[in-house]
């Protein structure tokens, strides 16, 4: 008996083709749409027994939300994803979000229509040692690396980076002050609460870590402010360096 299906892909060609060799083989296509992301609304209304899902990146953010909300109105419609060769991260992504299957582009039509059978029939339509990856993914997601340089700029203000930045670039006092239009005790104030906040002792030691860990690569550009004469150090106004 042939599965009552819609074929979804981000390609139209590759959708239609699928299409056109699953009837052949005696299967009810109901339709076949691209793209696959604004395809919920068609398969919600239509309401296969198996969606046949394609996508290129099976790993991004937001790739499986029209498999959410198929799965949240419609959990009765079992949804089978057609991705790359894929990362246990890709297939976990699918499963988290409700996929009963996971195919390879790669994969010739009878491995298809075996997935499309094993999924009407409420089965993991995946090859074992995939879905053991896919699982160990669940259980176990990979730990993101620390990243201490946006760690740190986290934890500045954006005037505050600015001022790390100008320190690392040899700025004293005095030219921090006139570079950003702020009087030099304010400019001392923000020297000592990055000093404070990065712990460190010294500037030295300041532009040392953030060019460490590449806080001053997340930085950007030093911004442009007006000239503010009024608040311009004089020769006769010495400030000390904090």
């Amino acid at each position: 008996m042939g599965v009552r299906l819609m074929v979804v892909d981000d390609h139209r060609l590759l959708a239609e083709a699928l299409a056109s060799a699953l009837k052949l083989r005696g299967h009810r296509v109901l339709a076949a749409a691209a793209p696959a992301a604004g395809a919920a609304e068609l398969v919600i209304s239509r309401a296969p027994e198996v969606c046949l899902i394609g996508t290129a990146t099976p790993a991004e953010p937001g790739t499986f939300d029209p498999v959410v909300r198929i799965k949240k109105e419609r959990p009765q419609v079992a949804v089978v994803v057609l991705g790359p060769v894929p990362s246990p991260r890709g297939i976990a992504a699918a499963f988290a979000a409700g996929a009963s299957g996971y195919v390879r582009h790669d994969e010739r039509i009878e491995g298809v229509e075996r997935a499309l059978m094993k999924a009407r029939a409420g089965e993991a339509a995946v090859a074992p040692a995939l879905l053991q990856g896919a699982f160990s993914e669940l259980l176990n997601p990979a730990a993101q690396p620390d990243d201490e340089g946006q760690r740190l700029l986290q934890m500045l203000t954006p005037r505050e980076v600015e001022v790390l930045v100008r320190v690392a670039d040899g700025e004293d006092t005095r030219l921090i002050a006139a570079g950003m239009g702020i009087a030099p005790s304010t400019a001392r104030t923000h020297v000592q609460r990055v000093l404070m906040k990065l712990g460190v002792g010294s500037r030295l030691e300041a532009a040392a870590l953030a060019a460490r860990t590449g806080l001053l690569d997340r930085a950007g550009p030093i911004p442009q402010h007006a000239p503010s004469p009024a608040l311009a150090p004089t020769p006769d106004s010495p400030e000390p360096d904090a």
